[in-house]
């Protein structure tokens, strides 16, 4: 039960996917975080990496260093 004027949030975690993954789920785990498709991110990703001289290549570095991957799924 909630106050009047009080609305609740959902906190959602940014992971990468074991599900949706080429290489290692960065861009499934940012697709599903934001609620898109995950061929956009990885479209975006390689125009960041073609006209960023190399920038979305490191950034998808980082993420895959420091984004940790998504719990197993409960069978």
């Amino acid at each position: 039960m909630t106050n009047f004027g009080e609305t609740e949030t959902k906190v959602r975690k940014l992971r990468r996917s074991r599900t949706d993954r080429m290489l290692s789920g960065v861009c499934g785990g940012i697709a599903k975080a934001v609620g898109i498709d995950a061929a956009l991110v990885r479209i975006g990703l390689v125009a960041a990496t073609l006209l960023g001289f190399g920038a979305g290549a490191l950034i998808y570095v980082a993420c895959w260093v420091l984004m940790p991957e998504e719990d197993a799924p409960a069978y």
